[in-house]
């Protein structure tokens, strides 16, 4: 046995005595040892509302209600209503000892009521702890919450996880700042330029909920301000505003604006980019009434502000305001029904127009806050089109991507500023079509999609096959043309044609959010735009038919509201400011851009929809899952007799390796997808009929799971 093993002289069991005395050093110094979580057996229960009820973490649907719990007396202070709390889940009716049941493994919850007696028969656990008290979950929340649940077939306990930030003890050991008073009513600055709009900034400034969807005048800086105050104006009037925005870009600027008209201290931020202890310590001062103003992306939409007057989004369109974790809940939604729920005036704001807001206008719900064509007329830029004709009859076209058109914009613009160059899609390696006929090239071995590689070659994007020998199975043609080129391409090709102008470029991995106004080509896959100072001089759009040629009900919807975020950034017409868009001009949202008309466009495709019963004028549910399952759950559901169930049909494959999207298949699995419409006024039915079906699912068992989501933003 080695000394160190051994009975050591001067210590205990081995330990040498300076050992000793640092171990005893460690003891005194150390905190009190925080309480587990205990089972508290023969502990006296709380004298008056002895009984907890708690919503549990769980996120199941067929755990979606609330569990009783006994309160001992030593939790009695603490456990609140609001409050999160563990207890013990799980434990059978033969694990009950001295009148309390036992066992069970320990899971979060909220606190959600105190009550006098259960409505279980049972014998009831006990809290096991009080994490914090610190009252989380208001009531309002709670039954914003519900009402979300209940709107997309989700559990309530999965809308708590998007609307209550993760638990920060050091943030909650911070006291929050005082409340500040009302600030004075702002002037209508450029609300002035709008039919409406000193009219709505003083109905919010004397306590009023108007309801209005605004289509904002083109330019980059203006529209943060404009919301910043009817910000303002809500807070003259003692109460609280909430704006949710799409990015982090968004959010900087109208904070900056605020900053600007109210000074420090009078909002608070809420964007995941803060770090979870500043999110939660901004939240927790919003939940307390430090702050009544808060702007944020999408997570913002549940924040708790007090004595709500305003609820407001810009851009609900952009894909960013849908929420990715179940159940997958829409900003613009949601604050439709904060606006119902708390009477609080509402404002969806935008360059462009949704079929979701021309909507709200056509049934008389909210208001049209617009400009007059004057107006838009001046701010906006000229417009012009390059088609499929012109193409053809354009040498330089044939042989380079940009047409001669654009390039005579491109030239002139660049003498007084940057130009603008949109591109569908990020990366280098294009994808290619027929150059004859246009139809897509396709691998010979599993049909992949033909992508050009750096020095030429044909490679499929699927296999990775290279094809040496390709020719159109359609017409015959041996010729190529790029079908989507990516934003770096599209760099490299612009950079050879104007080799004494500076390159920048804008994507995912690498977003610009200004640049300088001095003359540059700024290439930018869409919602990356940035801003120039002083606005661009021009703006490409290219490929438009990319854009336009998507197999979805919103392709040209969306398309249009990308190309009007792009435009809105360009000089207005007066100044020289000049749009290039190569698509073919006859199609409508081209008109509509041409025009600068995207409430025109919204409403004739709102009528469209209306007769074909797509949505929103109808409500719509996707059921997805392996085909076996999907046919399941159609038979077990029971849906409302007016009802109408579409497919199922088989989803894409998921190619192994490649971008994954939300919702999709795992890679090589093959999926089928139903369509469930239901007409206005019935999308409640539809709700609780799926998601009792899926609850009945989940709780027996086995089987393979479906996907549902109710309104989904692809329905082809």
């Amino acid at each position: 046995m080695s000394s160190e093993n051994g009975q050591g002289e001067g210590g205990v069991e081995g330990a040498p005595p300076e050992q000793l005395a640092f171990i005893r050093e460690s003891v005194r110094q150390a905190k009190a040892p925080r309480a587990k979580p205990r089972t508290w057996r023969g502990a006296a229960l709380a004298k008056e509302l002895p009984v907890a009820r708690v919503l549990v973490d769980k996120g199941v649907l067929h755990l979606d209600r609330y569990f009783d719990y006994a309160v001992p007396e030593e939790l009695d202070a603490e456990a609140q209503p609001g409050v999160r709390v563990r207890v013990r889940f799980g434990a059978g009716r033969h694990r009950v000892r001295d009148g309390r049941r036992e066992g069970g493994g320990l899971i979060d919850g909220f606190l959600v009521e105190r009550r006098a007696e259960s409505d279980y028969a049972g014998p009831l656990a006990a809290l096991a702890q009080v994490v914090s008290p610190e009252p989380v979950l208001s009531e309002e929340l709670l039954g914003l919450a519900r009402a979300v649940a209940d709107r997309y077939a989700g559990s309530l306990a999965d809308v708590l996880q998007l609307a209550v930030p993760p638990r920060s003890a050091r943030a909650e050991q911070r006291p929050s700042p005082e409340p500040l008073s009302a600030p004075g009513v702002p002037d209508a600055g450029s609300w002035a330029r709008y039919e409406r709009g000193g009219g709505f900034l003083e109905a919010l400034a004397s306590g009023g909920a108007p309801r209005a969807v605004w289509n904002a005048l083109p330019g980059a800086d203006a529209w943060s301000d404009e919301l910043a105050r009817a910000v303002v104006a809500t807070l003259a009037s003692g109460r609280g505003a909430l704006v949710v925005l799409p990015d982090g870009r968004a959010v900087a600027r109208v904070d900056a604006a605020l900053t600007s008209l109210l000074g420090e201290g009078r909002h608070a931020v809420l964007t995941a980019d803060a770090g979870p202890e500043k999110r939660y310590q901004e939240w927790l001062a919003v939940r307390r009434g430090s702050v009544r103003a808060v702007v944020g992306t999408r997570a913002a939409m549940f924040a708790p502000v007090q004595d709500l007057g305003l609820v407001a989004i810009w851009d609900d369109g952009d894909d960013s305001h849908s929420e990715l974790h179940a159940p997958q809940p829409h900003a613009r939604e949601v604050l439709l029904l904060r606006a119902a729920q708390d009477k609080c005036a509402f404002l969806l704001g935008s360059w462009s127009c949704t079929v979701e807001a021309a909507q709200l206008v056509e049934s008389g719900w909210a208001g049209p806050l617009v400009a007059a064509r004057e107006q838009v007329r001046g701010a906006a830029p000229l417009v012009r089109t390059v088609g499929d004709g012109d193409l053809a009859r354009d040498e330089a076209a044939r042989a380079a991507r940009l047409p001669s058109l654009a390039w005579q914009v491109v030239r002139d613009a660049l003498r007084t500023g940057p130009v603008l160059v949109q591109v569908p899609r990020r990366g280098y390696v294009p994808r290619m079509a027929c150059a004859q006929c246009r139809a897509p090239a396709r691998c010979r071995h599993c049909a992949g999609p033909m992508e050009a590689q750096d020095a030429g070659a044909l490679r499929c994007g699927w296999c990775g096959r290279e094809e040496g020998a390709w020719h159109c199975p359609e017409c015959g043609s041996f010729r190529l043309r790029a079908q989507v080129v990516g934003a770096r391409r599209t760099a490299e090709e612009l950079g050879r044609a104007f080799p004494a102008v500076p390159v920048r470029t804008s994507g995912r991995e690498h977003v610009l959010d200004t640049v300088p106004g001095a003359p540059a080509l700024v290439v930018s896959t869409p919602g990356a735009e940035p801003v120039a100072e002083g606005g661009y001089a021009a703006a490409l759009l290219l490929d438009g038919w990319a854009m336009l040629g998507r197999p979805d009900l919103r392709a040209g919807e969306d398309a249009l509201r990308r190309w009007i975020a792009a435009s809105a950034l360009v000089r207005p017409q007066g100044d020289g400011g000049t749009v290039v868009v190569v698509a073919e001009p006859t199609l409508r949202p081209v008109q509509a851009l041409v025009r600068w008309d995207p409430v025109g466009h919204a409403v004739r495709e709102l009528g469209e929809r209306a007769e074909l019963g797509f949505p929103p004028v109808s409500r719509m549910a996707a059921v997805t899952g392996p085909g076996e399952a999907v046919v399941e759950f159609l038979e077990a559901v029971e849906l409302p007799r007016e009802a109408q169930v579409l497919g199922p049909v088989p989803v894409p494959v998921t190619a192994a390796g490649g971008p994954r999207r939300v919702g999709a298949p795992p890679p090589g699995e093959h999926w089928d997808r139903a369509l469930i419409r239901v007409p206005p006024g019935r999308g409640a039915a539809l709700a609780a009929a799926l998601k009792a079906a899926q609850a009945a699912r989940m709780a027996k068992g086995g089987g393979e799971a479906v996907r549902v989501r109710v309104d989904p933003p692809d329905i082809g």
